[in-house]
């Protein structure tokens, strides 16, 4: 690690990420996996399908052995359904494109990033859909002082992450492929189906006809949030050029609430704090996420849903975020006193009715579950002014 001075005097450190790729951050069980199995590889695969398999859905907490004698217990990185992972990766293995679908906060882009990991030893092949991505960001562009100096040439070239997905047999990533243009995702039709892509520039130069063929191993994964959907519909064209997946919520409430937990304790990790959110806070947080993300308490009771998503990557921020305040607003603090403004302000995001809709969750399982006699939601029954 390194410094140097930044802007306005202060200090800059290099070296350091707030967030690391998933090829580095696991990168010894990459590694341990490539030499793990030794069954078949689709072609450009830096290890076997089963082994992707083990490495984002983890050996369970049992170690596994190498032929080598080595032994490694690979971590679980997804929390879905295994079922799910497999069918991602024998798409993947077809090298047909795959779209994986949901709503906000479950995980796709992660997903996508441990499966192109682990497949191509890249998850950086990378294309953020938005309304201004053009065309030219799926295909190349020119470096323009070597484009007038040397005329069109291999190396004045600047390629996509696509064009170089398709040079390498790697994987590519499209983010949030229906906020793209319609001409942007038709671009796509014809990498999907004809596997190049035409460089007239370079015709009777570099290359013969100016064509980029992809390699073996190229394939592509478009994530889309299904709340989008109408931002711009996809033709049918491409939609049959993709194998759809839905990435949904987690079912279970214990690996949910573990997930929070893991994830919200990294965070505070890197701030250089502890994690010190009660454990009944924690469950309650979670508790209420999954009431108002399903429309339907633990109990059977109806609750109103809020227009927001109350994904579970929200509920990570709100725990990360009670966890901060713990840490450096002073010892002592009471966490479950602060949890109501923290739902507040992650429900009130989209629609103003949706305030009502958190008053009216107060007025019926929180207040149930008081009178029913559980400590800490009768604490959260009386704080219901905090909602105003």
């Amino acid at each position: 690690m390194s410094t140097r001075n930044g802007p306005g005097g202060g200090v800059a450190v290099s070296g350091r990420r707030q967030v690391e790729l998933p090829e580095d951050r696991y990168a010894h069980e990459l590694e341990f996996l490539a030499g793990y199995d030794e069954g078949p590889r689709p072609p450009g695969w830096r290890m076997t399908p089963r082994a992707v398999v083990l490495f984002v859905c983890g050996s369970g907490g049992e170690p596994l052995r190498a032929p080598d004698g080595q032994e490694l217990v690979v971590s679980r990185k997804f929390v879905g359904d295994r079922a799910l992972v497999e069918r991602c990766v024998v798409t993947l293995a077809g090298e047909r494109g795959l779209l994986l679908v949901g709503e906000p906060g479950t995980a796709k882009s992660m997903l996508s990033e441990l499966l192109s990991a682990a497949v191509c030893g890249t998850s950086t092949l990378t294309v953020q859909g938005t309304a201004g991505t053009t065309e030219d960001q799926l295909r190349y562009g020119w470096n323009y002082a070597m484009l007038l100096a040397r005329g069109p040439s291999r190396e004045a070239l600047v390629p996509s992450p696509v064009l170089t997905a398709m040079s390498r047999g790697a994987v590519a990533r499209v983010e949030e492929v229906t906020r793209c243009l319609p001409e942007v995702q038709d671009a796509l039709v014809s990498l999907l189906s004809e596997r190049r892509m035409s460089v007239p520039e370079l015709a009777g130069g570099d290359a013969a006809d100016g064509t980029v063929h992809a390699v073996p191993g190229f394939t592509l994964i478009a994530t889309a949030n299904l709340r989008d959907k109408g931002v711009s519909e996809m033709s049918a064209a491409l939609k049959r050029r993709f194998n759809f997946e839905e990435v949904g919520p987690i079912g279970d409430i214990e690996a949910e609430t573990e997930l929070v937990r893991g994830q919200a304790t990294a965070a505070l990790a890197r701030s250089g704090a502890a994690f010190s959110v009660d454990d009944a806070v924690l469950e309650a947080l979670v508790t209420a996420f999954r009431d108002l993300r399903s429309g339907r308490s633990a109990e059977g009771w109806e609750v109103e849903r809020p227009s927001t998503v109350m994904s579970t990557a929200e509920a990570v921020h709100v725990a990360t975020a009670m966890g901060l305040g713990a840490a450096y607003l002073g010892a002592g603090r009471d966490v479950a006193r602060t949890l109501p403004g923290h739902l507040l302000g992650t429900v009130r995001k989209d629609d103003p009715a949706d305030h009502a809709r958190l008053l009216g969750y107060w007025d019926g399982p929180v207040r149930r579950r008081a009178e029913g006699g559980a400590p800490l939601w009768r604490t959260l029954w009386e704080l219901r002014d905090e909602l105003r």
